[in-house]
């Protein structure tokens, strides 16, 4: 049972960089390849669709941490206390940039959320990359540690190159790029491999640090039936918002 919920967990968050990933991307380079507010409009609209189903990941993978691993959530939560909530602090703004840019009109107003999309992206990219280091370190490295402002840049620069694949896979004439799917998958894997690599090597650490079989297997009876259904959503995003299938279009909540 152990194992089995290693790999779920492992899968939840190898899955949320691949996903997420793009959308920290596009969000970052909102200014770079944007230009005018109606390019930056139509950028936002590429990723609008999948932005929700692609931060069930995240929570899923919180949820496990806490119920299958709850002798870390007390070493997590303290070990990266100011750069979790810096993180959410990040997530909270990027989130309302993309709820409340459409709210109202004017330039300046539109401008605004804008960048808060962009300072969020850019502070979710770099704080996991921060916070993969200090998990493969067991949280005893300093969260300013050169290697972990390295890896913090590295995955910035890493999601920055997804989120600019999927643009050329989903907006090719907005973007002024065109990227095949397999390209995007390229991208995924790239963006996925810090996440896998922590993961891979926190196996012992994590299968330790689990909690005992039968609470793992109560977890397994309300929880892992409900994993069709999100990974049904997902090809259902994925089916119907892929190239091709229309042109992009602004959503109206976003």
């Amino acid at each position: 049972m152990e194992l089995i919920w290693y790999a779920v967990f492992a899968l939840l968050l190898v899955g949320y960089f691949a996903l997420e990933g793009f959308d920290l991307g596009v969000g970052m380079l909102l200014p770079l390849i944007g230009g005018d507010q109606r390019g930056r409009d139509r950028l936002v609209a590429a990723m609008a669709p999948f932005v929700l189903a692609n931060e069930v990941w995240l929570v899923a993978v919180a949820g496990t941490l806490f119920g299958a691993y709850p002798m870390l959530e007390g070493e997590v939560l303290f070990g990266l206390y100011p750069l979790v909530v810096a993180m959410l602090l990040a997530w909270v703004v990027r989130d309302a940039g993309l709820w409340f840019r459409r709210r109202a009109d004017g330039a300046r107003w539109r401008s605004f959320w804008d960048a808060m999309i962009t300072v969020g992206s850019l502070g979710l990219a770099f704080g996991w990359g921060v916070a993969l280091y200090a998990a493969a370190t067991g949280f005893d490295a300093s969260l300013l540690h050169p290697a972990g402002l390295l890896l913090g840049v590295v995955v910035t620069l890493v999601l920055a190159w997804h989120g600019w694949t999927f643009l050329g896979w989903r907006a090719p004439e907005a973007a002024g790029i065109t990227r095949s799917g397999r390209a995007l998958a390229l991208s995924g894997a790239a963006a996925a491999l810090p996440a896998a690599a922590v993961v891979g090597g926190a196996l012992p650490y994590l299968l330790e640090h689990s909690a005992p079989s039968p609470t793992l297997s109560v977890l397994s009876v309300m929880v892992l039936p409900f994993a069709p259904v999100m990974v049904l959503a997902q090809v259902w995003v994925w089916r119907t918002f892929r190239p091709g299938k229309g042109p992009v279009r602004t959503l109206s909540f976003f």
